[in-house]
C-alpha cells in the first residue's frame, strides 16, 4: 500500500519479512504500506532499494538488474521507482511492448518469430515476437521501441518508428519469478520481403519467417512460445481476421484479452 492505495500483492511471507524493517514499512490493515514518514516518491523509492537490497543479500529477492521501473497502477508519474528484478515478487504493475514483424505477400501473411537464446534467466529457449521489451522508466515508449528495435532485430530507425499501435493486452497470473501483473502494447509493423532481422543484444539466438496460420496453429497446440507473446498473436490474429466469431471460445479469447485492467 501506498497510504489508501493498493499497489502490489505480496506472498505472507516476504509481508512479514518486509515488516521487519520499521523505517520502511509498517502494517496496513491486512497488508504492508510503507511508513508514514515516507511521504514523497524519493523517500520511498530509497527504502524500497535499501530495503530489497538487504532482502536479496539474504537470498529472499533476486539480485538488482540496474533497470528501473515505475510504482504506479497506471502509466505516468510513479509513487516510486524500483529495481525491474524485483517487480513480481512485490506483485507491482510493469508495462512493455510487443512488435509483430509482418510480411505481406501473394502467399498471405507473414510473420517473424525469434527464438529466445537458451542463455536466458526468462523463458530460455522459447519463441518470441519479432521485438518486445520491458518498458523502464525514463524513457517514452517511442524511443523505448527504437531501442529495443534496434538491440534486438537491428531495425534502422526510421523502419522502427513506422511501427503502428495497435492497442494493448493485460493479463494477471503467477509466475514462477512471482505475480505478473502486465499491460502490453502491441504494435503491428509492416517489413520489406527483402528484410531479415539480426539480432544485436544476445536475446534472440535465431529469427524464422513463417506463415501466420501456421504460427497460431503452433499457439493452439504448443507451449513453444513465452507465455505473453501467445496472448499477443492471439491478438493479431483476431485483429486480422484470422480467427473469427465462428470459432470455438471467440468471446473467451476476446475477453481474456484484457484480463489484467
Amino acid at each position: 500500500m501506498i497510504g489508501t492505495t493498493p499497489v502490489g500483492w505480496l506472498k505472507p511471507a516476504l509481508a512479514r519479512r518486509l515488516v521487519n524493517f520499521p523505517d520502511a514499512f509498517e502494517r496496513a490493515g491486512d497488508g504492508v504500506g510503507f511508513a508514514a514518514r515516507l511521504d514523497t516518491a524519493d523517500d520511498r523509492t530509497a527504502a524500497l532499494a535499501e530495503t530489497c537490497e538487504r532482502l536479496a543479500e539474504a537470498g529472499d529477492l533476486k539480485p538488482a538488474r540496474g533497470e528501473v521501473y515505475p510504482v504506479a497502477r497506471t502509466w505516468g508519474a510513479p509513487l516510486a521507482l524500483v529495481d525491474r528484478a524485483w517487480v513480481p515478487a512485490l506483485g507491482l504493475r510493469a508495462w512493455g511492448l510487443h512488435v509483430n514483424g509482418i510480411v505481406t505477400g501473394p502467399d498471405g501473411l507473414r510473420l517473424w518469430i525469434g527464438r529466445r537464446a537458451r542463455d536466458r534467466a526468462m523463458a530460455p529457449g522459447k519463441l518470441d515476437n519479432l521485438v518486445a521489451g520491458g518498458q523502464p522508466h525514463g524513457l517514452s515508449f517511442t524511443e523505448n521501441l527504437v531501442k529495443e528495435a534496434a538491440e534486438e532485430a537491428d531495425l534502422p530507425e526510421a523502419l522502427a518508428l513506422s511501427a503502428r499501435p495497435v492497442g494493448a493486452v493485460t493479463y494477471v497470473g503467477e509466475r514462477p519469478d512471482g505475480l505478473r501483473d502486465d499491460v502490453l502494447f502491441c504494435y503491428d509493423l509492416d517489413l520489406p520481403q527483402d528484410f531479415v532481422p539480426r539480432n544485436t543484444d544476445g536475446e534472440v539466438e535465431e529469427f524464422e519467417l513463417r506463415p501466420a496460420a501456421d504460427v497460431l496453429a503452433q499457439v493452439r497446440e504448443t507451449d513453444d512460445f513465452k507465455f505473453n507473446v501467445s496472448l499477443v498473436l492471439i491478438d493479431f490474429a483476431i485483429r486480422h481476421g484470422l480467427i473469427g466469431p465462428d470459432a470455438p471460445d471467440y468471446e473467451a479469447l476476446c475477453r481474456g484479452l484484457r484480463g489484467g485492467a
